[in-house]
């Protein structure tokens, strides 16, 4: 009888999570149409998706004010989408969906591979769209980041399978090689697989590292063969490194995190025997490390932190089946919850308003829809921080304001040349998204101020055109 109820008890959590985590979605799914931006990544992204349809490759040539410091593969894949729904943007959000679905997928089933019941992994799985609904604004977005980890996770779901075979590290390895080259920061998953396989079954850890060696070599040289140059030319573009960022960006994660690190602690300590356990700590330690390390970087937001969050989730599925008092279990289960309505009720008001459910984006959409119809009047070429407004107002892209601040405030380029632009009053409107702080170095601003003169602001963005 008591068994009995601590197993209702436990479903029930998990049912309460999964209406929310269905009414989080379906907000999502009714503003994916939506021409309003969500983040400066989105137009950037359809850009490029734009261009690998138009040219064969998504890189524009030296010399541009354009710079993509991503892998190839997610832009041919939203391309190909969105050249069939005519928006490469509606596109890239409705893969993002997909995604996730598929990593909270994958999530479930490495859990039901390490001997999780199926409600303890669906428990992970939800837990971890709700983490994601609630600390960032990825879901649903148009950026590669979850496509690559649905296919990093399905390549650690091969490698869980039992007995091990050579042929599934190779497969595993193939996966997660993928995953790369769908999104560069995705390293961090195959060296904690690497790790503990050593740790467990050496000569399948040697497979796996040799299979992925190999697959990522080939990889290299297929990139140079079809874009004509080296794939770390192209990644590593020149970008602030400030342990400022670090603290910040740490800081933002922590809030939701604490609780399921401490999951992880007692995994560690009632399961330290446990190979699988023993998998989740491994993971945490080196995504959190490596997340951590990633996120000094300007403009690293909270996907550096989603590779821990995955494996901090794979932890609290764990730890609910390894618990051998099933009271606690569930009691730990409702703490993971209680963390969840903690950041809800921190999230802001506009979800307790009917208009939220009912007219999504309202007052967003009314905005756009005025600061697209301004761009579309106004001649090529414009000048887009927000990318997104121009993709849809049909203008060329012609400057990626924050890589070219990157670049100018490393001293890696010269910020001369958009100086003459500028100041021969080249494009007919700027946007920005705010002009304090301003979003280039003092001498781009100096020659905007004076060439330039404010037709419009809101409470999203300023607008500029010639004096």
């Amino acid at each position: 009888m008591r068994a009995t109820a601590q197993s209702f008890g436990f479903r029930l959590v998990t049912a309460a999570l999964a209406v929310g985590c269905v009414l989080g979605l379906m907000h999502v799914v009714s503003v994916v149409g939506l021409q309003v931006p969500f983040d400066p990544n989105e137009g950037w992204n359809a850009y490029f998706s734009q261009l690998a349809m138009a040219t064969g490759t998504p890189y524009p040539p030296e010399g541009s004010l354009l710079i993509n410091n991503y892998p190839p593969l997610s832009f041919f894949i939203v391309g190909e989408l969105g050249r069939l729904i005519g928006d490469a943007i509606v596109a890239g959000r409705i893969v993002s969906l997909m995604a996730l679905v598929a990593v909270a997928l994958g999530i479930a089933t490495a859990l039901w591979r390490m001997g999780c019941t199926p409600t303890q992994s669906l428990f992970a799985a939800l837990f971890f769209i709700a983490c994601l609904l609630l600390t960032s604004d990825y879901v649903g977005m148009n950026d590669p980041q979850l496509l690559g980890h649905a296919i990093a996770i399905w390549g650690l779901v091969v490698a869980l399978r039992a007995p091990r075979i050579p042929r599934d590290m190779v497969f595993a390895a193939l996966l997660l090689t993928i995953a790369f080259f769908v999104k560069h920061n995705l390293i961090l998953l195959p060296i904690s697989l690497a790790s503990w396989l050593m740790l467990v079954d050496r000569r399948h850890a040697l497979t796996f590292i040799a299979s992925g060696m190999i697959f990522v070599l080939v990889g290299l040289g297929i990139f140079r063969d079809i874009f004509g140059t080296s794939f770390v030319h192209q990644i590593v573009s020149a970008r602030i490194y400030s342990f400022e960022y670090v603290r910040t960006n740490s800081q933002n994660w922590l809030p939701w995190a604490a609780v399921p690190l401490c999951g992880a602690l007692l995994l560690f300590r009632v399961g330290r025997r446990d190979q699988f356990a023993v998998f989740a700590v491994i993971y945490v330690a080196v995504s959190t490390v490596g997340a951590v390390l990633f996120s000094g970087g300007a403009g690293v937001d909270a996907n550096a932190f989603f590779d821990a969050d995955i494996a901090l989730v794979l932890c609290a599925g764990l730890l609910l089946d390894r618990l051998e008092n099933k009271s606690w279990a569930t009691l730990i289960a409702v703490l993971y919850v209680a963390l969840l309505l903690f950041l809800l009720q921190g999230a802001g008001g506009d979800w307790k308003n009917h208009d939220y459910w009912l007219h999504p984006m309202g007052e967003d959409r009314r905005v756009a829809s005025s600061e697209i119809a301004l761009l579309r009047s106004s001649p090529d070429p414009v000048l887009c921080e927000m990318l997104s407004l121009c993709y849809w107002a049909k203008k060329t892209p012609q400057v990626d304001v924050f890589n070219m601040d990157q670049r100018f405030r490393t001293g890696a380029q010269s910020a001369a040349g958009l100086v003459r632009q500028i100041d021969e009053k080249r494009f007919s409107i700027l946007q920005f998204e705010t002009l304090k702080p301003f979003p280039f170095p003092l001498d781009v601003e100096r020659a905007v101020m004076r060439s330039y003169k404010i037709v419009r602001t809101d409470d999203e963005r300023v607008f500029l055109a010639p004096r």
